[in-house]
This record gives C-alpha cells, sequence and structure tokens, in this order.
C-alpha cells in the first residue's frame, strides 16, 4: 500500500535546516498567499478545509485560530507542542528532524491570521539534538528573510523561540506546557479561561501540534476542497502513525484518515518469526486494547471512538502472543504513577491504586472483584480528574478488562498461569 505523503513530502529530500532548500521545494508560497488574503479568509480556508487536532484530541484547528483572532489584545502567541511525551510515538520528532520549516510556516500562518508576532516551539527534553537543529533551522530562515521583521517584505514580523521541556508528560497537556514555558511548574491550570482567551502570560495563545501545523501551508496552496478529498468526511488529510512493538517493519508512516488497521499491520509486515498478534493497543499508551480478531477498523477521529478504540496521536503498538497483557498493563502504569503531577486526587491517588491491582494480578495476589473495583476507580478517573493524563490513563485498564477478560480471572492470573 502505497503512502500519501503530504506532511512528509520533503522528509529525506532537503537539508532541513537549509530554509532556502524548502523554499526550492515549494515552500513559503502558503505564507505568500496569505498574505494576499484577509485575516478572514485564512481561517475561513482552515476551517472549511477541516483540518482537526492531530495532538489526540481532534479539535477543528480553524476555531481554534478563530477564537484567538476575536480576542482582543496588545499580544497574542503561537505555540507549537513538540512535547510528543507519549511512549511509543516518534511523529514530531521526524517532521522537526526532515522539515522543520514546515512547522515554522504554518505557525507564521497562524501568527499573521490571528495577529500575533511571536511563536513557541516546546520542545521534549528527550530530545536534545534536535533543538541544536532546529535552532540552526531558525537561524537560517531569518537570514534568508522567512522569519524576523518584514517577512518576504509582506510587512508582516514574525519570530520563533525554541523552549526545551524538562522531561514531563503531563506538559503535553496544552495549559500544563504553557505554564511550563512561564517558568512555573508543569501542572496543568484550571479550565475555563481557554488559552484561546487567556494563555501564555494572560494572552489570547493558539497551541497546535506540530503536525497540524505542517498541514497548514499546503491547504492554503492547494486550497480547501483538496484537502478535504483526502481521508474520510468528518477527518480530511493524511495522518501520520507510528508502528511500533512486535511488527516486522517499524516507523512513522503516513496515510489517509480513514486506512484500516489491517492493512497498517500488512504495511508493518506482521509479527516477526511468524509469531502470531494477541492484542494492539491505538493512541499510545493512553490508548484502548483491542483483540487480533478487532482490527479490522478504520483508523479515524471519529470512528475510533465510536468502536471502542483511541486515534490519539497514531502510536500503534502491536503485541504478538508471547507476551502478556498484565506485563504490558503494569508497565503502562508504572509509567502514568511516575508521569502524574500530583495536583488533582483522582489521578494521584487513581494512577497508584490501579498499579497496585494490575502488581496484584500479575503476582497471583488478585483477590474476587478487582476488576470491577478497577472499573470503577477508572471511571472516576475520567470523569474527575483535572487533565487528560488522569481522564485517559485508565483507557488500557478499561478495554483490556472489557476485551481480555479472561485475564483477569482471579484463579488463573500471575505465578498460577506460568505468567512470572
Amino acid at each position: 500500500m502505497q503512502e500519501t505523503r503530504i506532511v512528509l513530502r520533503n522528509v529525506g529530500k532537503i537539508n532541513p535546516v537549509k530554509a532556502c532548500e524548502y523554499a526550492a521545494a515549494g515552500g513559503y508560497e502558503g505564507l505568500k498567499k496569505a498574505f494576499s488574503l484577509t485575516q478572514d479568509q485564512v481561517i475561513g480556508t482552515l476551517k472549511e478545509s477541516g483540518l482537526r487536532g492531530r495532538g489526540g484530541a481532534g479539535f477543528p484547528a480553524g476555531l481554534k485560530w478563530q477564537f484567538v483572532k476575536n480576542t482582543p489584545a496588545n499580544q497574542k502567541y503561537i505555540v507549537c507542542n513538540a512535547d510528543e511525551g507519549e511512549p511509543g510515538t516518534n511523529k514530531d520528532r521526524v517532521i522537526l528532524a526532515g522539515d522543520p520549516n514546515s512547522v515554522f510556516e504554518g505557525m507564521a500562518i497562524a501568527g499573521f491570521a490571528v495577529g500575533a508576532d511571536k511563536g513557541y516551539i516546546y520542545l521534549r527534553a528527550e530530545y536534545p539534538s534536535l533543538l541544536i537543529s532546529l535552532n540552526e533551522a531558525l537561524a537560517d530562515a531569518r537570514a534568508n528573510g522567512f522569519l524576523g521583521k518584514n517577512i518576504m517584505g509582506g510587512g508582516f514580523d514574525f519570530d520563533i523561540e525554541v523552549r526545551s521541556g524538562a522531561g514531563a508528560y503531563v506538559c503535553g497537556e496544552e495549559t500544563a506546557l504553557i505554564e511550563s514555558i512561564e517558568g512555573k511548574r508543569g501542572e496543568p491550570r484550571f479550565k475555563p479561561p481557554y488559552p484561546g482567551v487567556s494563555g501564555l502570560w494572560g494572552a489570547p495563545t493558539v497551541v497546535n501540534n506540530v503536525e497540524t501545523l505542517a498541514n497548514v501551508a499546503q491547504i492554503l496552496i492547494n486550497g480547501a476542497a483538496w484537502f478535504k478529498a483526502i481521508g474520510t468526511e468528518a477527518c480530511a488529510g493524511t495522518k501520520l502513525f507510528t508502528l511500533c512493538g512486535n511488527i516486522a517493519n517499524p516507523g512513522v508512516y503516513e496515510f489517509p484518515m480513514g486506512v484500516n488497521l489491517k492493512d497498517l499491520f500488512a504495511v508493518g509486515g506482521g509479527c516477526p518469526d511468524g509469531k502470531k498478534l494477541l492484542a494492539v493497543q491505538t493512541g499510545g499508551s493512553s490508548g484502548s486494547f483491542l483483540r487480533a480478531d478487532q482490527i479490522d477498523l478504520d483508523m479515524d477521529i471519529d470512528n475510533c471512538a465510536a468502536k471502542g478504540a483511541t486515534l490519539g496521536s497514531g502510536a500503534i503498538l502491536f503485541i504478538d502472543e508471547t507476551n502478556c497483557i498484565l506485563d504490558v498493563l503494569q508497565d503502562i502504569m508504572e509509567f502514568f504513577v511516575h508521569e502524574s503531577c500530583g495536583k488533582c486526587t483522582p489521578c494521584r491517588e487513581g494512577n497508584f491504586r490501579l498499579l497496585q491491582m494490575i502488581t496484584a494480578f500479575n503476582e497471583g495476589r488478585a483477590k474476587e472483584g478487582y476488576a470491577d473495583t478497577m472499573l470503577d476507580l477508572s471511571s472516576t478517573m475520567m470523569s474527575a480528574s483535572l487533565c487528560g493524563l488522569g481522564q485517559s490513563s485508565p483507557t488500557a485498564i478499561v478495554t483490556s478488562i472489557n476485551n481480555f477478560r479472561d485475564v483477569f480471572c482471579v484463579k488463573g492470573c500471575g505465578r498460577e498461569r506460568g505468567n512470572k
């Protein structure tokens, strides 16, 4: 199956830190097009295209820009969320390493559309080499007139600064990210107000994912109808998928929204050494577990949600028959216990209790009713946690209990069935 490369079109074909090479490949034509339009026309094109956020939530990008544009303020900001803390996800790294100017251009277009002259890229701490190359690429873009004062003679000023995170997964949540940029502890804010009204330093702020921004220029160049013709009616465009785990050909692939999970498994070459597929987790560590017989699934935001799955960041973990679901769940819950910021009780205490019960299953100490207790606790966490970390961290538990109930049989768990 052939990839449809829009976001990844230049990766491996140009020198990523040279803005002129990007321009020679058609780069910055989208920004030039924006200068010939009004702010409302740029936002209208984005809204008409149906572009939805690629970081996991799937919120319409054009609406987010509209909120910021309509909020009066002397200063506004564009923030690129490049925290990418979801285990198994590498798509943003691939974009920023291979074609960073596509993100710079998307941020500049956003700045023009909403009236912002300053942007920040919030980069996860585990990407130190990217910090160096991004700053080199930014300096080259400035030197060639694509960032800074009077960009391309269009009378518009816009510049970008990279801020490195401190290794906190919770800063993938937009308000915790904003707190971190401001030099505070990375903890989510209470909402409302939302960042579009009061974000970075209290100013209206657009927060978009790397992949979302990398689509913007191509939409302006080719038109909203072109973008809507790709993918599904409700989820236009392509999606980057990170295939990982027990898969022969792991990597980052780009396909239209709605590609079937069975086809992605085939693209990845199936499980190595002829082993059978046991399970698939879609959407990263905070995503859903599916049985091998449930992978006839069209991968777009709405269809996944309707079928009890998760698209999320596009990370897909394949698990073969030699593994145990309980082992994977214990690793996942250890991660969330470690990464919870502790600000709200449902997340801080709930993840810890879920880990205790999963460990009890894994060690053969589980008691009758533990599975139902985990479902009840998960329901509370999903409805009462302050941010997406606590709201989504029980997803793996809930879907595993629903789809692999036999694993949670007390008499068959842990050491009794040879798991340890």
